[in-house]
């Protein structure tokens, strides 16, 4: 968790791709749409929600790091890019995260072997 203005946040890794079927053949069109994508793209990131976007050079697919409360409130900030863009969500652990969970690991580690070596 993360705490962000004064609230627990979780932090999601996020692998995105656009879909060929709701992206429109015209390159005008086309063109329009990826603009005004990439304009909400830049009101996440003022809005304080998303912390790191980018594109492959693929022209189709990146990542985002977003921050929510939970789960439910990600699925709710991502509903307004279906059906243009799919995604694959993972939370993320913070560096300092990632070494209390390891601690608190080895003491449960030790427990499970002594129960073994019984």
């Amino acid at each position: 968790m993360i705490t962000t203005w004064g609230y627990e946040m979780s932090r999601f890794y996020l692998k995105w791709n656009l879909t060929s079927s709701a992206t429109p053949s015209d390159p005008e069109q086309r063109a329009k749409l990826w603009l005004s994508m990439l304009e909400m793209v830049k009101a996440d990131m003022k809005a304080g929600k998303l912390k790191d976007w980018g594109m492959c050079n693929n022209g189709y697919s990146g990542y985002a790091i977003y921050e929510e409360a939970n789960d439910a409130d990600l699925f709710t900030s991502l509903l307004k890019w279906m059906p243009n863009v799919t995604f694959d969500a993972k939370p993320v652990l913070t560096v300092d995260e990632t070494i209390a969970a390891i601690k608190k690991a080895v003491p449960q580690a030790r427990e499970t072997d002594r129960r073994r070596d019984r």
